[in-house]
């Protein structure tokens, strides 16, 4: 399938006098937002961190449960139990109970015989030492939504480097189709003027040396021109890579889709100036940064609850209980039926849990440090790309005037050439001076682009 087709259907195009179809870079990073497998998979990741908290989330869901148990043997029933309830777990290491129990049979022990109703009971349990103040159920609740934020992160960093890439593929195609359309015009002309030279010297007004110049202009621009054809085709391939349709498949650029127009009063629509304001907020919400940061959360929720393993274990159960009269497990309720508990222990030295506490201390700062260089690192990048952009503009600007000084010489030295004050020779050098003068233009246009879409992503703006 052409992208020729899907362009048409998705977008509105300017046609060309030459029935050419200009593809801008804006419609180019849009269908690669939308389409490309790197795009899609980093939506991935933000869907990832909603479900991590889903996932955590399902360590506070009510359970229910059942038990029976029975055993036969010589015609005697053993036991018969019968165990069912409710567990609620709630945020505060509280978990509120319920349930029915009954047993029954004739080789019980006389502590667990209910009632012949069954007995129900209702009532709590409750960490006041390991799991007060947290515990591994709110701190994976915790680490979820550190990690949710994290994928956004994740998926923007992703996002950015795939825009990096594609743009840098863009603006390639754009230099090495303007340039060869630029050695493709300086080839044709130097063939015409390579005929016209042959018919002088035919008619007896050039010698014949003249020609051997001409045609060796012709040589040297053909191979210049096979040169660049080369590079205009690996340009197209590559670029071809970051297209995509919605239904996951590859697209082709169609030949008479052209990179945006150019001409010799190509201008940049870009920011020129970037403020240490937006240096500084760009650090800030820089996602490399900020998916350091989100580790040393993360690392701090585990610090925080090695912390709490410091604490004895001291765990209180309490129930009410009551026989159920006519299904009703509320009649006769009365708070002298009841059966708690209360259980402690504490390793003596407590050395394991010292040692993992004094680790994860040193895993929160470990990362400290390598948030703090990365830091640096961001900075120094987004500081170095404001430099390389605003030389790459300048270079623009001069080579903009060298085009415009080395045309008027050519059109110069025609004149003198028309009036038999120069030569062929010169007139080649002069035309030379041009071609290069656009050719560089051209690259350095594509360069400023470049830099600009270098220094996006070293802020991580891109997206």
């Amino acid at each position: 399938m052409k992208i020729l087709i899907y362009i048409l259907l998705s977008f509105t195009m300017t046609l060309t006098a030459w029935s050419q179809i200009e593809f801008s870079d804006k419609q180019f990073y849009e269908i690669v937002c939308n389409n490309h497998p790197l795009a899609k998979q980093a939506n991935l990741k933000a869907i990832m961190g909603e479900k991590s908290i889903l996932k955590a989330k399902g360590g506070f869901d009510p359970k229910i449960y059942n038990q029976i148990d029975q055993k036969y043997y010589n015609s005697s029933q053993y036991y018969n139990l019968i165990h069912a309830g409710l567990k609620i777990p709630t945020w505060y290491g509280i978990e509120v109970k319920t349930g029915f129990e009954s047993y029954r049979g004739d080789y019980l022990n006389p502590q667990d015989k209910t009632p012949n109703g069954g007995l129900w009971y209702g009532g709590v349990a409750v960490s006041l030492g390991q799991g007060l103040m947290i515990d591994q159920r709110r701190s994976e609740l915790f680490k979820s939504k550190i990690y949710q934020q994290s994928t956004l992160s994740e998926q923007k960093m992703q996002l950015n480097e795939l825009l990096y890439e594609s743009g840098y593929a863009y603006w390639n195609w754009f230099s090495a189709f303007y340039s060869k359309r630029v050695l493709l015009e300086a080839f044709d002309l130097s063939v015409q003027r390579f005929e016209a030279v042959k018919r002088s010297m035919e008619l007896g007004d050039r010698s014949a040396i003249d020609t051997v110049e001409a045609r060796i202009q012709v040589q040297n621009r053909e191979s210049l021109l096979r040169n660049y054809q080369a590079d205009l085709i690996n340009s197209i391939n590559n670029l071809a890579t970051f297209l995509w349709t919605e239904e996951n498949a590859p697209l082709e650029l169609d030949s008479i889709t052209v990179p945006l127009n150019f001409d010799l009063g190509f201008s940049l629509d870009l920011e020129k100036s970037i403020l240490s304001a937006d240096i500084d907020s760009a650090l800030n919400n820089h996602p490399y940064v900020q998916i350091s940061n989100f580790k040393i959360k993360s690392l701090e929720v585990d610090a925080r609850l090695k912390r709490e393993m410091l604490k004895p274990q001291l765990n209180l159960q309490y129930n009410l209980l009551n026989e159920p009269i006519n299904n009703n497990p509320i009649n006769s309720l009365s708070v002298n039926n009841y059966k708690w508990g209360l259980n402690f222990e504490m390793p003596i030295f407590l050395r394991k849990e010292r040692g993992d506490f004094a680790i994860a201390e040193l895993k929160v700062q470990d990362a400290e440090y390598t948030y703090q260089n990365n830091m640096a690192y961001v900075e120094f990048k987004i500081k170095s790309a404001a430099v390389d952009y605003k030389n790459a503009l300048t270079q623009v600007e001069i080579y903009k005037r060298t085009v415009n000084d080395s045309e008027r010489l050519l059109n110069a030295e025609k004149e003198m050439f028309d009036n038999g004050e120069s030569s062929l020779f010169l007139i080649n050098a002069r035309e030379i001076a041009f071609i290069q003068a656009k050719l560089k233009l051209i690259e350095g246009i594509a360069k400023s682009q470049q830099s600009w879409i270098a220094l996006r992503f070293a802020m991580a703006n891109l997206v």
